[in-house]
């Protein structure tokens, strides 16, 4: 599991010119199963995605299509991680610790 943090290194401007691109391109990750759940940050510095089912060679490369990223008004940083706990819901993403 993945959670990939947005900062904007923009003017907020830049940012909600983007912004529909940027919705359009959340829906379609929703739409493949790849993001679980996402939003801004409070204050509006950028924003937060949890992402499952893929590697973090097919999640880099999905960062980097995100109108944000192509635009150039954000970084990302992911931190893959082991979800070996999970809210009910979310029990289909449990994982086992690596050997």
């Amino acid at each position: 599991m993945f959670v990939l943090e947005l900062t904007y290194t923009a003017p907020i401007e830049r940012i909600d010119a983007l912004l529909t691109e940027h919705v359009a391109w959340l829906e379609a990750r929703y739409a493949e199963g790849v993001f679980l759940a996402s939003g801004r940050k409070e204050p509006r510095e950028g924003g937060v995605i949890l992402a499952a089912g893929v590697g973090r060679a097919e999640i880099e490369k999905i960062a980097a299509t995100d109108p944000f990223s192509v635009g150039g008004v954000c970084t990302y940083r992911i931190v893959e991680f082991h979800a070996t706990k999970t809210a009910d819901g979310l029990a289909a993403f449990r994982e086992e610790l690596p050997a």
